[in-house]
C-alpha cells in the first residue's frame, strides 16, 4: 500500500511539474485531474501536496560566503565582487522557479472545493501556505521587492505584468502564511521527514530574525523602526519549540560524537534535536553527494578556523603568535566542533592508518562536516546514504538568543536555555552576559563593526557561536547580508599558514606529507628526505615550469597564509547597498517592462 501511494504521489508530481514548464503562472495542469473532479477531500489535497516535496531542501556548504577560502568554480559572490555580475550574467537560480509558486497557489485556489474533515483540509492548506512562505522568503532575501502572486494567474490577467511589490507587503504576507501554517498544520508527523507545525515554527524563528535584523542594519530600506514585530515573532516561535520536551539538543555525553551524529547518521528519526530531516536510503533510490564536500572543489577559510574558541573558552586569536601557527598546531586545544567541521591532522577516510592529506591549493582546511564517515554508505555520485538535517533545534536556540539580544531583553537565564546548551554538548565553557559585554573580543569587533550598544559583546559572541555551530549548513551568506557585513563579503579569504617553502607534516606523525615549492626546479629542500618519504610526498608549486603563477601563493612570498591569485589579480570591491541584493535577469525585465531593476543594478 505504501508503494502504491508513493507511486501515485510521484506520478502526480510529474504531471503537475510537466504542466508548469510553459506559461507556468497561468496554465492549468494538462491532465484529466481537473479541479472539479479532483480537489474533493483531504486525501486529494494530500496527494497533490506530495508534489511540493521536490528538490534538495538541505545545504551542505557555505559557498559564496566568508566561510570558504577558495572555490574552483565561479561562485556568484566572487563574480559580483570582481565586477562581473550584472543583469546579463546573473543566472536563473533564485528567479526561475516561479512554477513552484504556481503549484502552491493552485492548491490554495481549489482547496475550497474539498469537503469532509475541516481540520485535515486546513492542515493541507497550511502545508501549501508554508511552502509559499518559504518560497517568498528566498525571494525576499535575494531581491527584496518582488511581485506578490496569491492566486494562479490566467492568460488575460493584468497581474502577469505587475511591478515588484514592496518589501513590507511581502514580509507581512510571509508572516500571515506562517501564522496560518502554525495554527493549522498538525503537530505530529511520523518520523519528521514531512512538514509539521514544528517545522513552521522553526521557519518562523528563522524568518523573524532575518527580517528584523535586516531592517535594523539596512538604513536604505527606511524600516529600522519596524523591527520589533519580527524579532518578537522569532522569540515567540522559538519559545514554543523550546517548551516542547520532544525537541532537545542531542547530548548523550559523547561530546563531539553527538555533534557529528547530526551530519553522518543513516537516520535521524530518533534524534531529539531534529525537527525535519531528509531521508536518503539505497532501498528507495534516494542518495546524496556529501562525499564532494571533502577536498573536491573548495576548502573552508582561515577566518572560520580562527573563529573557534580554545577549549578553555578564550579566543584562539588571543594566543601568542596565533597567525603563525602551523596546520597541526592550529587544531590543538580547540572547540571540538572544529575537528568535526575541518579535516584534522590524522583523519582517515578509511578509518585506519591511511591518513587523509588536505590540499593546499584550495587552502588546506578541507571541509569534513557532512562527509560520510562509514565507507559502506559512501558509494559515489548520488549514492551516499546519510540522513541530512533540514531544521534542527540548535539553529532555533541561536535564533532565540540573537533576537532577544537585539531586543535588549536577553538574560543569563536565556543563555542557559539556548547557547550554553550547545556549548555543553561539546564540553565548552558557558557564555555569560557580564563577561561578553564587559570585554568584547577586539577581533570580533573588527569583523563586525556595525554592532554597537550595551549588548555589543554578547551579540558578537552569539554571532561567533552561530558561525561555528552552523558552519557549512548554508546559512552564512544570508547572515552576512542581514547584518550588512559588507567588510566580511569584500575580504579575500585565505587558507592555512605555511612557515616556509619545503616539506610539511599534515598528519601530526612527524613525517612530511606534502611540499610547497617555488617551482618544479626548486627541489633542494627535498634532498634530506628518505626515498620512501620522497616517493609518497605530494608536491605543489607556486609557479609552473614556465614561470606562470598557479592558483595560490604565500602572502609573505616564501611563507605566510595561503592566498589566491584570483583575488590578488581581481581585487574585490563591495558596492553598497547594491550588492546586498541581486539583479533580475535582463530578459525578465524585457518581458515585463513594469518589473523595474533592483538597487543600482
Amino acid at each position: 500500500m505504501k508503494k502504491q501511494t508513493l507511486y501515485i504521489a510521484l506520478v502526480t508530481a510529474g504531471i503537475f511539474t510537466a504542466a508548469c514548464n510553459k506559461d507556468f503562472l497561468q496554465r492549468n495542469p494538462q491532465t484529466e485531474m481537473t479541479p472539479d473532479a479532483y480537489f474533493n477531500n483531504a486525501k486529494d489535497l494530500e496527494t497533490y501536496s506530495n508534489s511540493f516535496y521536490t528538490g534538495t531542501p538541505y545545504a551542505t556548504d557555505d559557498i559564496n560566503s566568508d566561510n570558504i577560502s577558495y572555490y574552483n568554480s565561479s561562485g556568484e559572490t566572487d563574480l559580483m565582487m570582481e565586477g562581473g555580475l550584472n543583469p546579463n550574467t546573473v543566472g536563473t537560480t533564485g528567479w526561475g522557479d516561479w512554477s513552484d509558486l504556481r503549484k502552491y497557489n493552485y492548491l490554495l485556489d481549489n482547496a475550497g472545493k474539498a469537503t469532509g474533515d475541516t481540520a485535515a483540509i486546513n492542515h493541507f492548506i497550511g502545508i501549501a501556505r508554508f511552502f509559499r512562505a518559504k518560497f517568498y522568503f528566498a525571494k525576499l532575501a535575494r531581491y527584496s521587492d518582488v511581485p506578490w502572486y496569491s492566486h494562479v494567474l490566467k492568460n488575460t490577467d493584468s497581474a502577469l505584468y505587475t511591478p515588484r511589490s514592496p518589501r513590507t507587503l511581502i514580509a507581512d504576507s510571509i508572516m500571515a502564511d506562517l501564522n496560518y501554517a502554525i495554527a493549522h498544520i498538525k503537530p505530529d508527523e511520523g518520523n519528521r521527514t514531512r512538514i509539521s507545525k514544528w517545522t513552521a515554527l522553526a521557519l518562523m524563528s528563522r524568518f523573524g530574525l532575518f527580517e528584523g535584523t535586516f531592517r535594523k542594519y539596512h538604513p536604505e530600506l527606511g524600516l529600522s523602526d519596524k523591527t520589533a514585530p519580527f524579532l518578537n515573532a522569532a522569540v515567540d516561535a522559538a519559545s514554543q519549540l523550546m517548551a516542547n520536551t520532544r525537541f532537545q539538543i542531542s547530548n548523550t555525553g559523547k561530546g563531539a560524537a553527538d555533534y557529528r551524529a547530526l551530519f553522518v547518521s543513516t537516520s535521524l528519526a530518533n534524534n531529539p534535536e531534529v525537527i525535519q530531516w531528509y531521508d536518503c536510503q539505497q532501498a528507495l533510490g534516494v542518495g546524496n553527494n556529501t562525499h564532494t564536500v571533502l577536498g573536491w572543489s573548495w576548502s573552508v577559510s582561515n577566518s572560520l578556523v580562527e573563529s573557534y574558541l580554545m577549549t578553555d573558552g578564550t579566543p584562539f586569536t588571543s594566543q601568542p603568535n596565533y597567525k603563525q601557527k602551523g596546520f597541526v598546531d592550529v587544531f590543538t586545544n580547540r572547540d571540538p566542533r572544529m575537528a568535526e567541521t575541518v579535516a584534522y591532522p590524522g583523519y582517515s577516510t578509511t578509518n585506519d592508518n591511511r591518513y587523509y592529506i588536505p590540499k593546499p591549493n584550495f587552502g588546506g582546511y578541507d571541509q569534513l562536516k557532512f562527509y560520510p564517515r562509514d565507507p559502506s554508505i559512501r558509494q559515489g555520485w548520488n549514492a551516499n546514504y546519510t540522513a541530512l538535517p533540514i531544521y534542527r533545534m540548535a539553529e532555533v536556540l541561536l535564533n532565540f538568543a540573537e533576537a532577544k539580544a537585539e531586543l535588549g531583553t536577553l538574560t543569563d537565564a536565556d543563555l542557559a536555555a539556548s547557547v550554553n546548551k550547545l556549548r555543553a554538548r561539546v564540553q565548552m565553557p558557558n557564555m555569560s552576559m557580564a563577561a561578553a559585554n564587559g570585554n568584547p573580543d577586539p577581533v570580533q569587533v573588527a569583523l563586525y563593526p556595525e554592532v554597537s550598544g550595551a549588548n555589543q559583546g554578547v551579540l558578537l559572541e552569539i554571532r561567533r557561536e552561530r558561525r561555528v555551530e552552523l558552519a557549512c549548513e548554508g546559512l552564512r551568506l544570508n547572515d552576512l547580508n542581514r547584518w550588512a557585513s559588507a567588510a566580511r563579503l569584500e575580504q579575500a579569504q585565505q587558507g592555512m599558514y605555511v612557515p616556509a617553502l619545503g616539506p610539511i607534516d599534515m598528519t601530526g606523525d612527524g613525517v612530511p606529507d606534502i611540499a610547497i615549492l617555488a617551482n618544479p626546479g626548486d627541489t633542494a629542500s627535498l634532498a634530506g628526505l628518505t626515498p620512501d618519504v620522497r616517493k609518497n610526498i605530494s608536491l605543489y608549486y607556486l609557479k609552473d615550469a614556465n614561470g606562470k603563477d598557479n592558483n595560490f601563493y604565500l602572502d609573505n612570498n616564501t611563507s605566510g597564509h595561503i592566498s589566491f591569485t584570483r583575488y590578488r589579480d581581481n581585487p574585490r570591491k563591495f558596492i553598497g547597498p547594491k550588492y546586498f541584493y541581486r539583479p533580475i535577469q535582463l530578459g525578465e525585465t524585457v518581458l515585463n517592462p513594469n518589473l523595474k531593476q533592483n538597487f543600482g543594478w
